[in-house]
């Protein structure tokens, strides 16, 4: 498998994609987040309120090694950097189960879309603050007795998604 090393890596064409974390209490989760944003070839993640930063045991636990080559940011909190990616072009939505969300099969970003996608605490997701500042929001549908999925999966589901969707239409 040809695998970028990781100065190959920092110089690649990133997907115009930035992930905004909201309070994110697990360092497994935060490091499952620099793992998928290697993967994906995300531009940045913007780390906001109490969720931890690198370099961390915990989250190069799982992130083995990514949270050395995807960039990263910290904010005082996620409405901040909310703010600071609107200013900057940045469609930006909440992955939230919300009033007037869309689900994710029915968004279609375009191929040249500056999209930054906002994920929650796994207890109280998104702040209602930082929603209120989104473009939008998506909602993965989910037909089980369970009605959310893990921070990090829903993470790998949501930037997967959005990333072919993105490339599928250059």
């Amino acid at each position: 498998m040809a695998r970028l090393s990781g100065e190959a890596y920092k110089q690649a064409t990133k997907n115009d994609v930035v992930l905004v974390l909201d309070n994110i209490r697990s360092s497994n989760n935060i490091g499952s987040f620099f793992r998928t944003a290697d993967a994906l070839l995300v531009q940045s993640i913007y780390l906001c309120g109490y969720t931890a930063t690198p370099p961390s045991k915990d989250i190069h636990k799982t992130a083995l090694g990514a949270e050395d080559v995807v960039d990263w940011a910290y904010f005082e909190n996620a409405k901040e950097a909310v703010m600071h990616l609107s200013e900057k072009g940045y469609s930006v939505y909440a992955v939230e189960q919300v009033e007037n969300s869309i689900f994710l099969h029915q968004f279609h970003p375009a191929s040249d879309a500056k999209i930054a996608l906002v994920f929650g605490n796994e207890v109280s997701g998104v702040q209602q603050e930082v929603i209120n500042c989104c473009h939008g929001a998506i909602e993965i549908p989910q037909f089980g007795t369970k009605h959310s999925f893990n921070v990090s999966v829903s993470a790998g589901i949501v930037i997967w998604d959005v990333v072919s969707k993105m490339k599928l239409l250059m």
